[in-house]
């Protein structure tokens, strides 16, 4: 195979920040030795989460065996999830907003026919749906937990207990509607909440 240099639209920053992760991770389970040193791993994983190369590529590009590069990389993206805010977090900085964007996304994935549960409908794929919930300006204040892709997007909110956690909270949200159209008002008002006994 032949390995050639690459580069990703990733600032040095976001390398920095990724390896002081992982160096952390290293020191709190006590690793005393690897292929990679701290800042490989975290350009690896970079690699894979922006440019979508496999883990063949990255492996060879590397000088890793595949079944390396995909711990590195599973991880890197373990050490990310952890700083990841919770939706009860996300909700109290979501208060000093004006209204928040709620939309679902159909992340595409590589899978056969027979994983039905993933198959998106309304997109002709495969893949994973993902919730989330972003400030007036579309940055991102959280993300969901990815469900299987033939989940609706409201259902995927409900599992996730985001119009409970608005509506609660009293928060304003746009949100889009099986017909396309955006829609600005209290969470409680866009969706009929299942009364509790």
């Amino acid at each position: 195979m032949l390995v050639y240099p690459s580069s990703i639209d990733l600032s040095t920053r976001t390398l920095r920040f990724l390896t002081g992760q992982l160096t952390a991770r290293r020191r709190e389970i006590g690793t005393r030795w690897r292929r990679l040193p701290a800042a490989r791993q975290a350009l690896l994983a970079l690699a894979h989460l922006r440019c979508g190369d496999t883990y063949a590529q990255l492996a060879a590009g590397f000088g890793i065996g595949i079944a390396t590069a995909f711990r590195y990389i599973r991880e890197a993206v373990d050490t990310l999830a952890t700083l990841a805010p919770s939706l009860a977090e996300a909700i109290k900085a979501i208060r000093a907003k004006a209204f928040v964007i709620l939309d679902g996304t159909l992340l595409p994935i590589d899978r056969i026919a027979a994983d039905t549960p993933y198959y998106s409908g309304k997109h002709k794929r495969h893949g994973m749906n993902v919730q989330v919930l972003t400030d007036p300006f579309g940055r991102l204040l959280w993300a969901s937990p990815a469900l299987p892709g033939s989940t609706h997007d409201l259902t995927a909110a409900r599992q996730h207990g985001i119009i409970e956690a608005l509506a609660e909270a009293g928060l304003r949200c746009w949100a889009d509607s099986d017909d396309g159209s955006w829609r600005l008002g209290k969470s409680s008002m866009f969706w009929r909440i299942p009364d509790t006994p």
